[in-house]
Formats: structure tokens, C-alpha cells, sequence
């Protein structure tokens, strides 16, 4: 499993790479949140429950 951001949802508020505990961090802030280490992730949930307005989920 790995993250997918919904960009429309995104806020870009930075919550999720600040709560990623993966290294290197799945999360990099540009216009939006990008996933950009999906093969980090370590599928631990931090950045679904963080997110304020329910922008990522796990598939």
C-alpha cells in the first residue's frame, strides 16, 4: 500500500511530512502535498490521521 494525496482536498498545510516518520520522508510540499518516496512509506497511518481535511488515504 502507499499513499495517494487528493489535490483537491489538500491544503498543502504540511502536517502529513511533518508526521511522516519514514526515511527518507514519503512527503515533499509544492504546490500541494506530493508523494514523492512511496516506496518509504512503511504504511503506519500517521499521515491519514493527521490530515485535516481527509486528503490522503492509503490504497
Amino acid at each position: 500500500m502507499r499513499p495517494y494525496v487528493d489535490e483537491d482536498l489538500c491544503i498543502t498545510c504540511g502536517m502529513c511530512e511533518a508526521e511522516c516518520p519514514a526515511d527518507p520522508n514519503v512527503f515533499e510540499m509544492e504546490d500541494v502535498a506530493v508523494v514523492a518516496n512511496p516506496d518509504a512509506c512503511i504504511e503506519c497511518e500517521a499521515c491519514v490521521e493527521v490530515c485535516p481535511t481527509d486528503a490522503i488515504e492509503l490504497k
